[in-house]
């Protein structure tokens, strides 16, 4: 678990503070103060953002204490890996950390002439390039394999060899999964690691076509089976009739 700077300096810049916002920022919560300091939180694998009494007090990371006009109120930092972080960053450390030559533009606000640039400059094949913080932010390995399931996208296509119908797809099945995934809250899967702010259970697994369904038939086009490959590090999950992979001339 990495907190930046230390505890004390943490408690001398916001005690007594006000928070103006709390917003999204790719895969990152955003709490600004008024101060114009930041917390910029990322949770990772296992790290929870919590308003209700965490899983268990072992994995408790961080405890703010809010006052406000009902009493004093608690809000969690909660992470079993410790693969989280926790930075306060005034705004010149922001700019840095947040800008364009760390993140790429938000995928829910990627206009289609954009998801055509960012597809033309690279040869990775298209489900390592979407998650790629630095081309595109804020998709998951999970919703990754759902989008291109949905656009029909073979995740073994170079993203640069997508032709236009393709990322038409993809930018429509991005904007329609990544909404209904927040709709429902998330998707928890059966080590049951991710719950939302209230600890439950997210509810978008259920709506599931591909991840973690390897050896089962495709939803899709009833004649397929979903297969799992390993790209980047990270399993990937499709259908091989759904999402033919195309012959390069």
């Amino acid at each position: 678990m990495s907190i930046e700077p230390s505890l004390e300096d943490i408690d001398l810049r916001v005690r007594g503070q006000k928070i103006v916002s709390v917003r999204r920022r790719a895969k990152r919560v955003l709490m600004e103060l008024e101060s114009e300091d930041t917390f910029v939180i990322e949770p990772r694998m296992t790290g929870l953002m919590l308003l209700d009494e965490p899983p268990s007090e072992a994995h408790l990371r961080v405890e703010w204490r809010l006052k406000g006009a009902s009493g004093t109120k608690r809000l969690w930092f909660w992470d079993r890996r410790g693969l989280g972080t926790i930075r306060l960053l005034d705004p010149e450390q922001r700019k840095e950390v947040l800008g364009p030559t760390r993140l790429g533009p938000d995928a829910l606000e990627i206009s289609e002439e954009e998801w055509q640039a960012i597809c033309a400059r690279t040869t990775s094949v298209i489900k390592v390039a979407l998650l790629d913080q630095k081309k595109v932010s804020g998709i998951g390995n999970l919703y990754a394999s759902e989008i291109l399931h949905q656009s029909r996208i073979s995740p073994e296509t170079r993203a640069c060899d997508l032709k236009r119908p393709q990322i038409q797809r993809m930018a429509e099945a991005t904007t329609e999964i990544l909404n209904t995934a927040i709709r429902y809250e998330g998707s928890t899967l059966s080590d049951g690691t991710y719950r939302n702010a209230l600890n439950k259970s997210g509810g978008y697994q259920n709506a599931h076509r591909v991840y973690d369904r390897e050896g089962q038939a495709c939803l899709t086009c009833e004649r397929g089976t979903i297969v799992r490959i390993v790209q980047g590090q990270r399993s990937t999950f499709f259908c091989r009739v759904c999402q033919r992979k195309p012959r390069r001339k």
